[in-house]
């Protein structure tokens, strides 16, 4: 396999995984933890989300991810907007910080997703497309169904604000990994230079 897209899909098991802890208690934090929090802002987070990143994905999509040259830019761009709302969660106290969380969410899977797709299409191997997506796609499922569990036993045992710090560290883990993969990515275009040249 692919060296790339192995540290493409480690890092995405870990970013996914570590907002999975969330997704059982994002509710009850919101409606219970949060001033001026209810049902009804714990789903208007949500569209909030949605809405931002559906807005913006086309666009920036087509304008600025498709044009820039090294993929891994617009990644480490999104990726790094990403991981800062679970800091962002840990420190709110009032629902405006919440809807503000997800605004910079959504903005950052707009610009993260599809830089990731197209990278993930780049380094796929033609001959085991399946399997290597299968790998992805398994590895993001399990990621996801254990952090639902233990999402919820830290939220009870040590509280919410332990729990976000602790979401924000694997997110961190997975956007290191994502920093090493633009090192490499970099390396190769002095060496793609240097063949045209002695092409010429």
């Amino acid at each position: 396999m692919n060296k790339k897209l192995l540290l493409l899909i480690l890092s995405d098991v870990l970013i996914l995984s570590s907002f999975g802890l969330l997704a059982p208690i994002f509710a009850i934090f919101i409606t219970g933890s949060i001033q001026g929090g209810s049902i009804v802002a714990a789903g208007l987070a949500t569209t909030i989300f949605l809405v931002v990143k559906s807005a913006v994905q086309l666009p920036l999509s087509r304008y600025f991810v498709d044009k820039e040259k090294h993929k891994t830019r617009s990644l480490l761009l999104g990726t790094f907007l990403i991981i800062t709302v679970p800091f962002i969660y840990f420190f709110a106290k009032h629902v405006n910080t919440i809807y503000l969380a997800q605004a910079v969410y959504g903005l950052g899977a707009a610009l993260a997703y599809p830089a990731w797709f197209t990278l993930f299409t780049s380094y796929i191997d033609k001959k085991h497309k399946g399997f290597e997506y299968t790998l992805w796609s398994t590895g993001v499922g399990v990621g996801s169904a254990l952090a639902a569990f233990f999402g919820a036993k830290i939220a009870e045992l040590l509280g919410f604000r332990v729990l976000f710090f602790f979401v924000g560290l694997i997110a961190f883990l997975g956007f290191l990994i994502l920093i090493v993969l633009d090192r490499i990515e970099m390396k190769k275009k002095p060496q793609k230079i240097r063949r045209v040249r002695k092409r010429k």
